[in-house]
């Protein structure tokens, strides 16, 4: 289940286990799967042990197995939804882009015998069902219909952050992550700021903002470029803040580096838009806005700004896409707060944005992780923490965020993994160590009721 904190097991070790062998510290009692699997896992494996091998229905694998303490399920890959964790073996997985299928213990070969005709009309039925790719040799798992999409929290290239930026290198902040961010098909980033040319030294005294107006060298947009932007949320609360010339002056600099931008623009309609993507089939729209106060979001007619969420106007929106196929991603600047539970203040709009047809619902506004839900057949994170900002002197809590990666299979959310990430400094993350990611995950998991 996606609850589970491990992250994989060893390959001789799940055999073993299989096969009723006694397994030092394999964590799982009981495997569960249905009669299919288990009889072609039986031809390379031999029988089942009957004390650790239960065979369910398929429709009743998932809940079994969140139900039932230290079990885990072996199901088909096209079976796969995000309310499972899928776990490496011999750190091979299929949701990875880079999975190895010849290292994978679990990828069972097959082939036809049989009259030439028989075996085309197989062949063409396969094909039908999706399990085809052109010439190479027949899989339900195919990389070139697999997409990942990374769902970054909040960057605000300010202050503290800045000034390191400047002593140590504008790429700094990203040094220990910046290949994760780069390796997603799709990478979001939620920038607050705007650049402006005449935006003034960063300073490292937070009492010299005490009226938090921002803004950013233009320089700073390296930091974006080298970490492979590809969409840039704009709901952020003080994307106004140095004022019309500059917000135009910004979504001017994204435009020339080809990146797509939601949640805010030139104006209203321009800032409703969704920001649209067609990756190996798998057809993604991003949508988003800010819930506060209107007065964090200024797109009017003909003002530029942040775009105010109207969910009726915006729930329309949502299934129009999904009336032309695409699969939507809703992200919200929303009220902040400083707990790991998900607020109620924040709940019924990501409701809402799901019961239009969102499959993923996440909050771009955190300062700290929190918790997360499947709601209907939507993913909800309600905040990931930041990427890039200044509050690491703020308490332990906002020296910690979540990169949330979502993999997305011919035209399918199918996975989602938490990749925990700590701050060091004031700029600079990097991958939490394993006693540090056990203790945010039992936290956010706890908050989460699970």
């Amino acid at each position: 289940p996606f609850s589970y904190i491990g992250e994989g097991v060893k390959g001789p070790d799940l055999q073993a286990f299989w096969q009723g062998k006694t397994v030092s510290g394999f964590p799982a009692d009981a495997l569960f799967l249905d009669g299919s699997t288990k009889a072609i896992i039986e031809k390379v494996w031999g029988p089942a042990s009957v004390n650790n091998v239960t065979v369910l229905s398929s429709e009743e694998i998932l809940n079994k197995t969140w139900e039932t303490e230290k079990t885990f399920a072996i199901i088909p890959f096209e079976q796969l939804e995000p309310a499972w964790k899928v776990l490496a073996i011999d750190g091979e997985s299929p949701v990875q882009k880079h999975f190895n299928s010849t290292e994978y213990i679990l990828n069972i070969p097959f082939s036809f015998l049989g009259d030439q005709p028989e075996i085309d009309a197989l062949s063409l039925l396969l094909e039908k069902d999706g399990y085809s790719n052109g010439f190479t040799p027949v899989s339900n798992r195919s990389a070139d219909k697999l997409t990942t999409v990374i769902l970054t929290g909040v960057t605000a290239l300010v202050r503290g952050t800045a000034y390191i930026m400047e002593t140590r290198g504008l790429t700094y902040p990203a040094i220990d992550i910046g290949d994760i961010l780069r390796d997603a098909d799709i990478l979001h980033i939620s920038n607050e700021v705007s650049f402006a040319d005449t935006c003034p030294d960063p300073y490292l005294n937070k009492a010299n903002d005490a009226n938090l107006i921002f803004c950013s060298k233009p320089e700073y947009i390296q930091l974006l470029e080298a970490i492979g932007t590809d969409v840039v949320e704009l709901s952020g609360d003080h994307f106004r803040d140095w004022g019309s010339e500059a917000i135009l002056g910004t979504l001017d600099m994204y435009d020339a580096r080809g990146w797509q931008y939601y949640g805010g623009g030139r104006n209203f309609n321009d800032g409703i838009q969704p920001a649209i993507f067609n990756h190996n089939g798998n057809k993604i729209a991003f949508f988003g806005c800010n819930a506060k106060q209107p007065g964090y979001a200024t797109a009017s007619t003909t003002a530029p700004g942040a775009v105010h969420c109207d969910m009726e106007l915006m729930a329309e929106q949502v299934k129009n896409a999904i009336e032309q196929g695409f699969l939507p991603i809703f992200t919200f600047q929303h009220i902040e707060y400083y707990s790991y539970g998900g607020s109620p203040a924040l709940q019924s709009d990501f409701y809402r944005a799901a019961d239009a047809g969102a499959v993923i619902v996440s909050g771009s506004q955190a300062h700290q992780p929190h918790a997360l839900e499947f709601y209907k057949n939507s993913f909800l994170h309600y905040g990931l923490g930041n990427l890039f900002f200044d509050q690491y002197d703020e308490g332990f809590a906002t020296r910690q965020a979540f990169l949330d990666r979502h993999v997305f299979y011919n035209g399918k959310h199918v996975s989602t993994e938490l990749i925990p990430i700590m701050f060091i400094d004031l700029a600079r993350t990097r991958l939490m160590t394993e006693e540090e990611k056990i203790y945010l995950l039992n936290k956010v998991f706890t908050a989460s009721g699970w």
